[in-house]
């Protein structure tokens, strides 16, 4: 039986090998290499071509070249994210960090004969390599120190020792990442590579040179950095030119009220950020250059997001060390997390546009067909991609692989988007964190609630700072979403059944 099974298998990849190579002949190219890169706690407004200050000429390449997104959505937290991303399903689906009943993204390219890499943060059940990834490098923890790790480094599975001395993660995930790229050419295979990037996730830690770079520019404080941000994209064009900017919440001081002791604090805490988002960026460079001296660079499907908005969480420790230093622990706070989240309103967490917007940057010269720098107003989320790459592969979703029963995919395909075509029939969006945060969209339509308080209702196109509750004027539409987020939610597990009701359903069945 183990062997049929085998065989079978073995089978069903030959037949998807052939099918994607002779649909990649007919368009003229080989099948592109594949590569999704995935930044932590990094906010909307964080990267230069989204409206910040920060040094990021290599992504702003990317973006002036490819096409970028101004409505793609998350799912607000590390662990969450990873899951939906990886599985093409809602979190609560797969049981979070579990994987259940799922195929993964690289078990999918895997099966479309892809070789399958991964570097960076795991930060789910079992390793990389339990489900589908060729090689691996990188944590399986959902933060470490990026100076010295932790003892959750793996490298194909097996312990990894970190070197004492001219480590930095950031740095190692793009030097594994090369070498696994490289390796990969020899089987003669495209490959597929995630990138997981943990910075700039606290502990904020980056090279002293990269933080020098940016203290003292931050003096300004929070306010002035968002009018700045949020006047660059306006210019941008990411934002209507009637958007709104989101007021400073209550428990956010103003900067102005600041002693000079704590800007200083608050200038060198921005800074290291700024530091860690610009190492991220001279990274990307180092790949793109790569991918350019191998040729491989045109047919190379560049994917580049972020896991949930900026995080709020001011978690200080061990700053008796400066932030260039192995061991220290400095975190930002809510007012730069409101900052780096311009001009949405909450943050990591929380199902507001602050909370789950990410910027996605695409970029592929052989496939794209939008103009260069182009912007999408269409809206998408992290299900979406693996629908994407089986509709590149021309691979078929399966209702069981490996003896797993999988649930529906729940995504759509966005190569119609790449291609330049308006996505006008969007399904609904579910979102929900630990049955604590929960939002609904269905077209422009968004309800949404925070610490399961009272539901708010919002119109995205005409609102997308969520600023004017229409719940009141609107009191039937808000209760037919809530009714239909409730119906998914209990489907998805995320309410659970009552006693009675489980004996009853047990009963029937």
């Amino acid at each position: 039986m183990i062997y049929q099974r085998l065989l079978i298998a073995l089978t069903v990849c030959v037949v998807l090998l052939f099918s994607a190579s002779a649909r990649s002949a007919e368009q003229g190219q080989s099948p592109p290499n594949v590569i999704v890169m995935m930044v932590d706690d990094m906010g909307w407004s964080d990267l230069g071509c989204y409206g910040s200050e920060i040094r990021t000429p290599n992504l702003d390449k990317l973006a002036a070249d490819g096409l970028r997104f101004t409505q793609f959505y998350n799912t607000a937290k590390c662990a969450q994210t990873r899951a939906t991303l990886l599985s093409g399903q809602y979190h609560d689906e797969v049981g979070i960090g579990q994987l259940r009943n799922c195929w993964t993204l690289a078990e999918a390219m895997k099966t479309a004969g892809y070789h399958t890499i991964m570097t960076g943060k795991w930060h789910l059940s079992q390793q990389p390599t339990d489900r589908g990834f060729d090689r691996y490098f990188g944590h399986l923890s959902g933060a470490t120190d990026f100076f010295v790790g932790d003892k959750t480094f793996r490298l194909d599975g097996e312990p990894f020792e970190v070197p004492p001395q001219g480590f930095y993660t950031t740095d190692a995930n793009i030097d594994y990442a090369l070498r696994f790229i490289d390796q990969s050419r020899d089987g003669g295979k495209p490959f597929f590579c995630y990138v997981a990037f943990n910075a700039p996730h606290y502990p904020l830690q980056a090279p002293k040179e990269d933080v020098e770079r940016y203290l003292g520019k931050y003096k300004s404080g929070w306010d002035k950095l968002r009018q700045q941000r949020f006047a660059r994209q306006k210019q941008l064009g990411l934002i209507d030119k009637d958007c709104e900017l989101t007021p400073r919440p209550d428990d956010v001081p103003a900067w102005d009220t600041l002693d000079a002791d704590t800007r200083e604090k608050e200038d060198l805490r921005m800074a290291t950020f700024a530091a860690m988002v610009d190492r991220v960026d001279q990274n990307v460079g180092r790949l793109v250059a790569h991918l350019k001296e191998q040729g491989q660079f045109d047919n190379t499907l560049i994917l580049f997001l972020s896991d949930n908005g900026a995080c709020p969480f001011d978690r200080n420790h061990n700053i008796n060390r400066m932030p260039w230093e192995a061991r220290s622990h400095w975190t930002y706070n809510k007012g730069w997390a409101h900052a780096c989240n311009t001009p949405w309103r909450e943050y990591k967490r929380n199902q507001h546009e602050g909370g789950i917007s990410s910027p996605l940057i695409v970029h592929w010269p052989a496939g794209l067909k939008t103009k260069p720098g182009a912007l999408t107003h269409d809206v998408g989320h992290l299900v979406d991609v693996m629908a994407t790459l089986l509709d590149l592969t021309g691979t078929e979703y399966p209702a069981e692989y490996d003896g797993r029963q999988l649930q529906p995919l729940r995504g759509r395909s966005l190569l119609p988007v790449f291609r330049g075509e308006t996505d006008t029939d969007r399904p609904p969006l579910y979102f929900d964190f630990a049955n604590q945060h929960h939002a609904l969209r269905i077209g422009p339509w968004k309800l949404v609630n925070k610490d399961r308080g009272p539901w708010e209702l919002y119109n995205l196109d005409e609102d997308r700072s969520e600023l004017h509750n229409l719940v009141k004027k609107l009191p039937e539409r808000a209760a037919e979403m809530q009714q239909q987020w409730e119906t998914w939610a209990r489907s998805a597990g995320v309410i659970k059944a009552k006693a009675g009701q489980k004996k009853k359903q047990k009963a029937a069945e």
